[in-house]
This record gives structure tokens, sequence and C-alpha cells, in this order.
């Protein structure tokens, strides 16, 4: 956090990044969130004041997942070093760093859209001052479909994980959920929704 710019606290501490809202979209596997991100992506392409984060992740870029910028260690370490990241994460085995430009961005007022980790969330909520998490859920018999489609886990093994998932903390995070049970297109338009109303209420 650039401490020549942000405000401090009276021992000199940075206060919450202010201008503008960074939106955590959140959800358990099978539940459509990088679905609905992409739908509200292509609605939302000509608002100057809304813009979607590519998270630079330790992973191959495969078109099946989100829409990254794939690092290897080395190459992420380097960029954490050089301080290209407004902050990283690990999580599943995986590194997970978000551009340094998004400070600049919200702090000229713009609404920050990630697909977000929950490993994260309450370190986001800290650093900005505006944080909005979005909750992507559905069915728990959908969720058991969808995962069971991908083929990669027995119907046991699903209905454990899912037995297992814990449900976000609406409170802590001032999480707002959205249904993706049904039709892409009402899942998506909820989303579009939520981010143009934490663009008014934050603009």
């Amino acid at each position: 956090m650039n401490l020549a710019r942000d405000p401090v606290d009276l021992l000199g501490r940075a206060l919450p990044i202010r201008g503008g809202a960074f939106v955590a979209v959140v959800g358990p596997s099978g539940a459509g969130k990088d679905t609905l991100m992409n739908f509200a992506r292509r609605e939302l392409a000509g608002d100057d004041g809304i813009f979607f984060v590519q998270r630079v992740i330790t992973r191959p870029a495969d078109g099946a997942t989100e829409d990254h910028v794939p690092a290897t260690e080395e190459e992420f370490e380097a960029a954490r070093r050089a301080g290209e990241f407004a902050m990283g994460w690990d999580a599943h085995g995986l590194k997970y760093g978000l551009p340094v430009e998004i400070d600049e961005r919200i702090r000229a007022g713009h609404t920050a859209v990630c697909n977000g980790s929950r490993a994260a969330l309450s370190r986001l909520q800290a650093r900005y001052a505006h944080f909005v998490a979005i909750n992507i859920t559905a069915r728990r018999e959908v969720l058991a479909n969808r995962l069971a489609a991908r083929g990669r886990e027995s119907r046991d093994e699903i209905l454990k994980r899912l037995d297992r998932s814990a449900a976000l903390d609406r409170s802590l995070y001032n999480a707002l959920e959205i249904d993706n049970s049904s039709a892409v297109e009402i899942g998506g338009a909820a989303l579009v929704a939520a981010i143009r109303a934490t663009r008014r209420k934050y603009s």
C-alpha cells in the first residue's frame, strides 16, 4: 500500500484503500462461478468504471478454468519481490497474486470484480474500505450433479465434499448470495445487477 498517498491512523498505519470498491466473487465447485463471471464480463464490457481482475496463478492456462496469467513458482516469487502484487496468498497448493494496478484504479473510484478465494477474504476486507463478497451457490443436488458430470470423483466423494463445505459467513464479509441452480441468464443477470449496485453506491 502506498503510505505516501493513503491516509494513516495516529500510529502511522495505513488505513484501508478508499475510492471505489472491491467485489470478491466466491462459491463452491459446481456453483458456476466462472460461468456467471464470464456472463457479467460480457454484459459490463461497456462500463469503464468496472474492471475484472486477472489473477496471476501458478497454474497453466487450460481454457477450462478462469482466465488468469499463468506463472511458474519462480516467476511468481520474482514478481512478489518486485512489488507487482497488491496482495498474494497460497491456497490448494497454488500461489495467487493480484496485480498492484488494482489499488490505483480503486483509488480512482473504479469497481474491481475478482474471482475470490475464501482464504484471502479477511485480508481483502481489511485492505479495501468498500469490500463486498458475492457468494454464488446452487442447491445441493444441482452441485452434486454438476460435479458428477466432470467425472473426477465418485458420487460418495462428491457428497462428502459438499458436506464439508462451510457456508460463507455473511455477517463478516457483507456477503450477497446468488442462487445459480437454474439458467445461466438468471444467475448472470443477478450478478450483473449486484455489481452495478455496488458501482453506483461507491462511485
